[in-house]
């Protein structure tokens, strides 16, 4: 079974077109694609919740 594809954090700011503070705020509010912190702190999104979680954006639109 294939690994899931994971995205770091300025691969996934660079796909949405927001800067880090922005991606910050919205999910502050709740808002975003699920995170995952790694043992070493750094973050990580799988490909899979970031196309999950744009669909849902279009939705909403």
């Amino acid at each position: 079974m294939a690994r899931p594809q994971m995205l770091k954090l300025p691969e996934v700011l660079t796909e949405l077109g927001m800067s880090r503070a922005g991606f910050y705020r919205m999910r502050a509010r709740g808002k975003g694609p699920r995170l995952i912190k790694l043992p070493n702190g750094q973050l990580r999104v799988r490909r899979s919740d970031l196309d999950t979680w744009l669909s849902g954006c279009e939705e909403a639109a």
